[in-house]
């Protein structure tokens, strides 16, 4: 999985778990170090303390032996005294003279066992040029670690009479035995704030997404066919704070150019509209202008057909009125919608007292109900059906049988008005066109009546739809709430 594509409340969960288990390890590691560096220090300062005690015992005997204080004479000196120092302080002692040679040891048998004759010509050159003459080696045999010091032995006027040699094992066991306490201790400890920190993380991803998410649904929501709400975020951060400013006034802004869109689209469509109104007014005056023109060329009083020409020219002239206030009429009856006068109404009875205005036998009217009251405006209602009606019989050609369904119902306490024709039916291409202001297949006419049956028909929080078959028919289907 891409990184790009994990959300932001995941990212922010891992993240915090992962600087959680970091800072885990970290301090274990570094409890680890420390722990070794104190078992270091701890031996180094043990065996540092033995050698000081030790050559605090030895300096005691010799200043009470009753020898001569020689280093040849240390082996009578101490005798028996070295058992009792090495048992003291459980540490074998091994006494060398100035030039590394063997003078006494602890071990009774010494001879025999591992105990060194003589001392390497570096230590005794290491010790001899030290500050403070003393010499640590230390070595590794046996996956243990071992230490040996050297140092010098002095009579009472600090004179070296031999060498002091203390092995020493670095015995870990208790101080490992501590550290494994130590990292059980701290592993449950790591384990409730593991825990404790995934319940924090997963609160505090979804407070710093709450936001966000809600400035994503709002913007998903955007839109310019309707008013956009405002986003209002409490307690946000200064950084989610300036985002919701930002998008504010982008709504704003947005809200304001939409006005002045949907104005300048107003005003574009008035002046289409316009045009049309003026195109179809001038398509009857120019006919009535040329008659009037024919007939004052070939006026005659004296003509016997005179009454006849005169009819026949006022017949001419008030189909051609008839045309044009069936245009302005067309037009006031558009550009009123949506003005409504809500009252209770039977819609059955609304709709047959709309047919009966066309008083054909081809429109045929069904109802599943005897009655169904609803609140709506009645002349509304009565355009509605006058313009579906109108729209189906002109749709349908000369040489067919005419035949109109309409089609009213209740379900799910919507009312269903449908009115089917055997039309040819609408084309493809002007499938989408068909509610559209001016738009009209016919040869006269605006294009205005379904315009104005969808304007009023979503005024009443409903909508229309349509089916259509090529030379077959189309139903449109008008649906809208009970109230």
């Amino acid at each position: 999985m891409k990184l790009k594509k994990i959300s932001l409340r995941l990212r922010i969960f891992v993240a915090m778990l992962f600087v959680v288990l970091l800072a885990s390890i970290l301090i274990v590691v570094v409890a680890i170090y420390q722990y070794s560096e104190e078992a270091i220090d701890y031996h180094q300062q043990r065996l540092e303390r033995k050698e000081k005690n030790i050559k605090s015992h030895l300096n005691f005997i010799i200043k009470e032996t009753s020898y001569e204080v020689k280093t040849e004479k240390l082996p009578l000196i101490l005798k028996n005294k070295i058992y009792e120092i090495a048992t003291i302080h459980n540490l074998t002692i091994n006494i060398y003279d100035l030039d590394g040679t063997i003078l006494t040891s602890s071990r009774a048998a010494f001879a025999q066992d591992s105990v060194p004759s003589c001392i390497d010509a570096k230590i005794l050159n290491r010790l001899s040029h030290s500050v403070e003459h003393t010499y640590v080696e230390k070595r590794h045999e046996n996956e243990k670690v071992y230490q040996s010091s050297y140092s010098y032995i002095t009579d009472q006027k600090y004179k070296p009479l031999a060498i002091l040699n203390l092995p020493y094992l670095e015995d870990d066991d208790f101080l490992d035995k501590e550290l494994d306490e130590f990292l059980e201790r701290i592993s449950y400890a790591y384990l409730f704030m593991l825990v404790l920190a995934s319940a924090i993380a997963f609160f505090l991803a979804n407070y710093i997404t709450k936001s966000i998410k809600t400035i994503s649904d709002k913007i998903n929501t955007t839109t310019l066919e309707k008013r956009n709400e405002r986003i209002d975020v409490d307690d946000a951060s200064q950084e989610i704070s300036t985002l919701v400013n930002s998008y504010n006034s982008m709504i704003d802004q947005l809200e304001e150019s939409a006005v002045k869109l949907a104005k300048s689209e107003r005003e574009q469509a008035w002046r289409e509209m316009a045009k049309q109104v003026a195109h179809e007014i001038k398509n009857p005056l120019t006919p009535m202008r040329l008659s009037v023109q024919n007939f004052q060329r070939k006026f005659n009083p004296n003509d016997p057909q005179i009454h006849q020409k005169v009819e026949e020219y006022s017949e001419t002239l008030i189909q051609q009125i008839d045309t044009m206030s069936a245009i302005a009429s067309a037009f006031s009856n558009f550009a009123k919608m949506p003005a409504q006068q809500n009252e209770t109404i039977d819609v059955v009875s609304t709709v047959r007292l709309a047919l009966d205005i066309f008083n054909e036998d081809y429109i045929v009217f069904l109802c599943e109900q005897e009655t169904i009251i609803t609140t709506f405006d009645k002349t509304h209602l009565i355009r509605i059906v006058t313009n579906l009606v109108k729209n189906g019989i002109q749709s349908i050609p000369p040489e067919r049988v005419p035949k109109i369904v309409v089609h009213v119902s209740l379900q799910n306490n919507a009312i269903r008005l449908s009115v089917s024709d055997n039309g040819t039916g609408i084309s493809e291409e002007n499938e989408a066109k068909v509610f559209e202001p001016k738009f009209t297949t016919k040869s006269s006419g605006m294009g205005l009546g379904l315009a104005m049956v969808k304007n009023i028909v979503e005024t009443y929080n409903g909508n229309i739809t349509f089916t259509t078959q090529h030379e077959k028919g189309t139903t449109f289907i008008v649906t809208f709430p009970k109230l």
